[in-house]
């Protein structure tokens, strides 16, 4: 006896999750120059400040990256 598949192709829609119990966005950075990394918060202006802070410690530190970690949800039409 043989086995057989059955594919079935469904249209899927991909979001950013708002749903009420999805994750929060979340945010940090990371000095290019030493690899340091702000903590990771959810509202975007703390990691911006922390730059602000490690490079006045560390003048010479110009380059910077951004993480942004955004909740997304997939799901197919039937």
């Amino acid at each position: 006896m043989s086995r057989r598949a059955v594919v079935s192709h469904q249209e899927w829609t991909l979001q950013p999750d708002r749903e009420s119990d999805a994750e929060p966005t979340s945010y940090a950075m990371q000095c290019v120059v030493c690899g340091a990394t702000s903590p990771t918060e959810t509202d975007y202006m703390a990691p911006q400040d922390w730059v602000f802070a490690h490079g006045g410690r560390n003048p010479s530190h110009h380059t910077y990256r951004e993480t942004i970690t955004r909740p997304w949800r997939a799901w197919w039409k039937p």
